[in-house]
């Protein structure tokens, strides 16, 4: 007999069952198997009505994070155990609203990273004969980590203030935020001062951490509204010291 792999996964159906429960399944064990390859046999050879998102299976759409065992995880980096004695339980992403299944409601995160402008703004664009901007290895240093972030949301669902505060920004949208204060062709970062240093932004995080901790690019978000506190900090002090029209 092969050997099978226990999973119970959370369904929730609002036009046929309002209340959400959760279904157990067994699949073989494949040592090359993650959880989105159980969750694709489920769907094919079992229960066709099973929802949830995939796109790559390369861990760089960030489309498949999902709740394993509650951790957040994406599903297609995620291997299955053997002969583990529990089963996998696979759960959508907290503090989203449920659609079905496994598939979240992502408007919220969207309007917060939109908001943030995490693009490069130009404020004086130069002339095409003056050719690309250039940038040093030690400019681009700057904020190669923080350009990592493929929106996959496990930062949102880890975090206990977006959890607590759906007005946060949250670690994402600051992260990427930041990457773009720190390239040194943007010209944006006082468009963004406003957003960022609100109470809804930098100020309500109190540095838990668990941001950083379940990042599958190790983009450290957590790192990114540190920094951007001191930067708002010292901002705000020469404000004070040198307030604007001062002699």
């Amino acid at each position: 007999m092969p050997e099978l792999v226990n999973l119970e996964v959370f369904r929730y159906s609002p036009e046929h069952t309002p209340e959400p429960r959760f279904q157990k399944f067994q699949v073989p064990y494949n040592k090359e198997w993650v959880v989105l390859d159980a969750l694709n046999y489920i769907k094919d050879r079992t229960d066709g009505s099973l929802s949830f998102r995939w796109s790559c299976r390369m861990g760089i759409c960030g489309s498949c994070g999902v709740l394993i065992n509650g951790e957040p995880k994406l599903s297609c980096a995620t291997f299955l155990p053997s002969k583990s004695s529990k089963p996998i339980r696979i759960e959508p992403l907290r503090h989203f609203p449920v659609i079905r299944d496994l598939i979240v409601h992502i408007g919220d995160f969207m309007t917060k990273l939109k908001k943030v402008k995490p693009w490069i703004i130009r404020t004086n664009e130069s002339p095409l004969s003056e050719g690309e901007f250039l940038q040093t290895p030690d400019e681009m240093e700057r904020y190669h980590q923080f350009s990592h972030c493929i929106n996959c949301m496990l930062c949102y669902a880890a975090c206990p203030i977006y959890g607590l505060d759906p007005l946060f920004a949250g670690p994402a949208a600051i992260a990427l935020a930041q990457r773009y204060n720190n390239d040194s062709r943007d010209q944006g970062a006082a468009r963004r001062m406003p957003i960022l240093s609100s109470h809804d932004g930098i100020w309500a995080c109190t540095f838990v951490g668990e941001c950083t901790q379940v990042c599958p690019k190790h983009v450290d978000p957590a790192a990114a509204i540190q920094q951007y506190k001191l930067t708002a900090a010292l901002h705000s002090l020469k404000s004070v010291i040198a307030p604007r029209g001062a002699a």
